[in-house]
């Protein structure tokens, strides 16, 4: 960046010889779509500090510690800065041979051709990641890049168990985007707008934001709103600081949240609690539920969930009868086999109270938006008969999710046995041979049961992935790996997946050069103009291709939102009074029955049932025999985050680790003593399925029947070559998940609830 740059360019001012770069935050690294708005100050072409932007409309000038320590990650030692392949044969060893991107390009060009035509495109899938700037365009890569349709959306993730679950039954109950919190996060001046009411109830459900700030929800809007007014309602196995600042917290046994919302539901309707307007009006199918939670009085809920039944009264009279109140929900309704069960109880509660779409509610839009449609409809661009090679179960499970609630995705556990070559036998089968990587790094992270996945993908012919780090996944399984930049070396889109509410699009503008690597768009730019030029060769530099899609989508250029740093979109309430949910411009909710469906015809229609019921975990204490309950006598749960790091990122970066140094495993003290551990003592959590070892934090903020087991953890200070893999299988949560216990839908997996022991060991390895 040259001397003029503050002169031509109106996000970029400077002082003293120091360039002050306005911007927004997102990644890489990682972190999810918030979209901090902050300066980065860069002198003599480095960065020498980073601040928050108090003109944000959303953060406010609040950074997390992971956009503090963003010079940490620009110039640590370890980042990869030029491409780099291997010979197959080498895969787990460190034999890495720099290359240039001209040469990177040439070989996945010769790659992909290659499979093309010797075994056909479809033989090519996609492996995508979360929360990165790189899931705007990583479902491009496979059909707009390599003309296979296994390249949409493609998580190495059981029962899609993140996010997918709550979207895909949210899009069939209201016909719109996942709702989030009110939180006036659609208007400039926030609370401040007449417009905007204060919720009296937050009920926070399976979600830690404060932590987190999931899905481009920022966490510390709660604290915002509570300096207000706002009473906490937390359910959740663990006592957060949310819960223990709660006035009801239901603290359920993990993986029985249908059964949760089910009594909620209880005491709404037999109370006679609900909004009778809203339901007579704009609910479909209000008897049909209410006979379905008629039996899931108090008791039967305290039985099944541990929850107490004066706390489960009180928090359900407290949410009702205090109009407007408001809710939100994490992954932990999607990781349990009964996902769709639980999405509905929390989707009926919203409805019947009447909270859905109002001032001081939950916010609603439909279902696209820059995001979500301009990247699904390359699907378009598959070339004849490609689409019906798609991969599905063959066997006919998950039929909800294989006719095209995944967008061209591949449910993550027929991936895994399509693999394995469990369908060998089918004729639909046929041999998987290039993977591509793209934001993810699964033997850390995501995949169930990470060694068969690990000896799975050993088998591909050839797999690349990009990144700005060596991860365990690269050094175990790939034969070629592209550097990226960093979101404070390169230009880009912040739009944050506020539950498909699309609140604002701030602009990632480059604050520091970087030559020898490039974003997840420049890669799939360039290999997309050599590959498709047909599609591609319209786009002659990324601002073309950013100026396009926001015209297409907004109205407004890259110019306009570089002057204005961030542009919000407008909001407006009781859509389905006017007709602005439905395509068809009538009021009332793209549904089949143009209302909420309680009850649910789409379900039916894939054999499900239409209502909520409970049903338990595989694995738990009550479905499992006693000699396997005397083995494994606690209930565990797991994906917890500590703010210093973003799933399997950040174990590098120094100060992030100074604050969380071990992965931990959290017991009840009187648990703890029962097996004779301490603080800080080596545990061995074991199941039916695998062993992790982590340390042990002893805190009342799990009871004595649960633990909590840290997931993502790997340790970039240890060996990287193969067998070790910077020790990724050692902690790994995901050790402890059974394969393919999925609801029916094909939605739902327990990451967050199985049945497991503890014993104290000597160390990590024992």
């Amino acid at each position: 960046m040259g001397e003029t740059c503050a002169s031509c360019k109106p996000f970029i001012t400077e002082e003293d010889g120091v360039l002050k770069v306005r911007t927004c935050a997102w990644s890489p690294p990682g972190d999810h779509p918030v979209g901090c708005g902050m300066f980065i100050h860069v002198k003599d072409g480095k960065i020498v500090k980073v601040e928050g932007d108090p003109s944000h409309p959303i953060t406010q000038g609040r950074l997390c510690p992971r956009c503090i320590a963003l010079d940490e990650v620009v110039y640590h030692k370890d980042r990869l800065l030029s491409p780099m392949k291997r010979a197959r044969e080498d895969r787990g060893k460190d034999a890495w041979e720099k290359i240039s991107w001209d040469e990177a390009y040439d070989l996945l060009e010769e790659k992909i051709r290659g499979f093309q035509e010797n075994y056909g495109a479809e033989c090519i899938f996609t492996l995508t990641g979360t929360g990165r700037e790189s899931t705007l365009y990583a479902p491009v890569y496979g059909p707009a890049i390599m003309n296979t349709p296994n390249g949409a959306s493609t998580y190495p993730f059981s029962g899609e168990a993140c996010y997918g679950p709550r979207a895909t039954i949210v899009n069939y109950l209201l016909g719109a985007g996942v709702p989030e919190i009110d939180s006036a996060q659609f208007f400039p001046d926030r609370y401040d707008d007449p417009r905007w009411v204060c919720p009296k109830y937050i009920m926070v459900w399976g979600k830690d934001p404060l932590y987190s700030s999931p899905d481009g929800f920022f966490g510390h809007s709660i604290i915002d709103i509570m300096k207000r007014g706002a009473k906490i309602i937390t359910v959740d196995p663990r006592l957060t600081w949310l819960g223990a600042h709660s006035e009801y917290h239901l603290q359920l046994r993990p993986g029985t949240d249908a059964a949760v919302g089910m009594g909620f539901l209880n005491v709404i309707i037999s109370e006679d609690l609900y909004d009778h307007d809203f339901v007579e009006k704009w609910c479909y199918g209000f008897e049909e539920l209410s006979e379905a939670v008629k039996p899931w009085t108090p008791e039967k809920v305290q039985e099944v969930s541990w929850v107490d039944p004066e706390q489960l009264v009180g928090a359900a009279r407290a949410f009702a009868t205090n109009a407007p109140s408001t809710a939100t929900w994490g992954v932990a309704l999607d990781q349990s086999k009964q996902s769709t069960q639980a999405a509905q109880c929390f989707m009926a509660i919203c409805a019947i109270c009447g909270y859905i779409d109002v001032p001081g509610g939950i916010t609603i839009t439909k279902p696209t938006s820059f995001i979500g449609q301009w990247r699904y409809d390359m699907s378009d661009t598959l070339t004849e008969g490609m689409a019906e090679k798609h991969i599905v179960d063959p066997t006919g499970k998950y039929r909800m999710f294989n006719t095209g609630a995944a967008m061209g995705g591949v449910q993550g556990d027929t991936l895994l046995n399509w693999l394995e070559g469990m369908y060998k036998d089918y004729p639909e089968y046929y041999p998987l041979r290039m993977c591509w990587l793209i934001g993810s790094n699964p033997l850390a992270c995501m995949a169930d049961q990470p060694q068969r996945w690990y000896a799975a993908m050993k088998d591909l012919d050839f797999i690349v992935a990009q990144d700005i780090f060596m991860t365990p996944t690269i050094m175990g399984l790939c034969d070629l790996v592209l550097p990226l930049s960093t979101f404070a070396e390169h230009d880009g889109l912040v739009t944050p997946n506020y539950g498909r509410n699309q609140h604002f699009v701030g602009a990632m503008n480059t604050a520091v050069e970087n030559p020898n690597t490039k974003s997840d768009l420049e890669i799939l730019v360039d290999m997309g103009k050599r590959m498709r030029p047909e599609i591609w060769g319209d786009f002659t530099t990324i601002d073309d291709f950013f100026d396009t899609k926001l015209k297409e989508n907004y109205g407004y250029g890259i110019e306009e939102l570089r002057e204005k740093s961030v542009i919000q979109a407008d909001y407006k309430y009781r859509k389905y009074e006017t007709g602005d949910l439905r395509d068809d411009g009538q009021p009332g909710f793209q549904t089949v029955t143009g209302r909420v469906e309680l009850y649910s015809y789409v379900l039916e229609a894939y054999d499900e049932k239409p209502v909520p019921y409970f049903e338990e975990p595989d694995y738990s204490p009550v479905s499992q025999p006693p000699e396997v309950v005397e083995k494994y006598p606690l209930v565990y749960t797991t994906g917890g985050r500590h703010i210093s790091a973003f799933h399997s990122e950040h174990r590098q970066v120094p100060s992030l680790r100074a604050l969380h140094p071990d992965p931990l495993v959290t017991i009840n003290p009187a648990t703890a003593e029962k097996y004779g551990i301490r603080e800080g003592d080596w545990v061995r959590v074991d199941t039916m399925f695998g062993k992790c070892t982590q340390k042990a934090h002893l805190t009342y903020e799990v009871n004595e029947k649960t633990i909590h087991v840290e997931h993502a953890w790997w340790f970039p200070e240890q060996d990287g070559e193969a067998p070790n893999l910077f020790g990724v299988f050692d902690a790994n949560a995901n050790n402890l998940i059974p394969h393919e216990s999925v609801g029916v839908t094909g939605y739902g997996a327990p990451y967050k609830n199985g049945i497991c022991s503890i014993t104290r060991v000597d160390s990590m390895k024992d």
